[in-house]
């Protein structure tokens, strides 16, 4: 026996701790469920948030749903590609707070993760909010207890992430699914049908508070990017996939691209396509 084969043999194994091993961390499809669910859901809340304010114009101004959208799409392609080489730049995670600690100075690094923590409590409180709205949509019965439900909301997201991020993600898999063949359904039933189910607008004429400008475009086009909250979870969480980890999470991003980018253009072509035909009064 060589002094090389004793000297192995007698080495000890460690034993791997919790999230050490290849089988704790996420895949490209547990990506999505634990990393892409904000990202993914806020196609519940960013189509609403352009109708909104294109109809101070009229009705007739919801046409402009879908132009606004695809630049909103547009953007969302460009932040795909930039965070996708950030992964590749910086493997082990930390999306703009590593770009600018390395490329811009410590300074500016702790700007951006102070504006990502803004931005992820803004993202928890808007999505659960649209999340009791609608629930509240479906069963009026609940429109007055929408803050308890946000709260119930709130505590069990805070337990299934404090689980860990991947048995959140195996927990959180049913609930994505849940809600993308749900969002593509509508999407392809109302494409399908010859008449729309419901229409975009009132019943009563429109009191038109703005003028339909450019002002109110660009005004629409930021409320719609609210879509776009969450694309950075993935390159801030590069260390929580599978090896090969830099290539599973753009990957991963790259599918978020592409569902996100699919259900904002679809929903808005169903706005497009269901807008009122109301007539509009000029505000007194």
């Amino acid at each position: 026996m060589s002094l090389s084969t004793a000297r192995g043999r007698a080495r000890p194994r460690v034993p791997l701790r919790h999230g050490e091993g290849n089988k704790d961390h996420l895949s490209s499809f547990g990506g999505l469920a634990a990393l892409s669910l904000d990202a993914l859901s806020s196609v519940a809340y960013g189509p609403e948030a352009i109708v909104v304010v294109l109809v101070a114009a009229g009705t007739s101004a919801l046409r402009l749903t879908l132009p606004v959208t695809l630049a909103i799409t547009g953007l969302l392609v460009v932040l795909v590609i930039s965070y996708c080489q950030v992964i590749a730049v910086h493997p082990d995670g930390g999306g703009a707070y590593a770009v600018g600690k390395k490329d811009l100075g410590a300074t500016v690094s702790l700007l951006a993760a102070a504006s990502l923590v803004v931005d992820y409590v803004l993202t928890v409180a808007v999505s659960l909010a649209a999340g009791a709205a609608s629930l509240a949509s479906v069963f009026p019965s609940l429109r007055h207890d929408l803050l308890p439900m946000t709260l119930i909301g709130l505590a069990g997201i805070a337990a299934v992430n404090l689980w860990g991020i991947a048995e959140s993600a195996r927990f959180l898999m049913v609930p994505m699914v849940a809600f993308l063949c749900a969002i593509f359904g509508v999407i392809v039933v109302g494409l399908v049908r010859s008449h729309p189910a419901a229409l975009v607008g009132t019943t009563e004429p429109v009191a038109v508070t703005e003028a339909l400008g450019v002002i109110l475009v660009l005004k629409a086009f930021a409320a719609g990017c609210s879509a776009l909250t969450g694309i950075e979870a993935i390159a801030n969480g590069v260390p929580t996939f599978r090896q090969p980890r830099a290539r599973r999470a753009q990957r991963t991003e790259l599918m978020l691209g592409a569902l996100l980018g699919l259900m904002l253009v679809g929903l808005s072509v169903l706005i497009r396509r269901a807008r009122r035909p109301a007539g509009r009064r000029s505000h007194p």
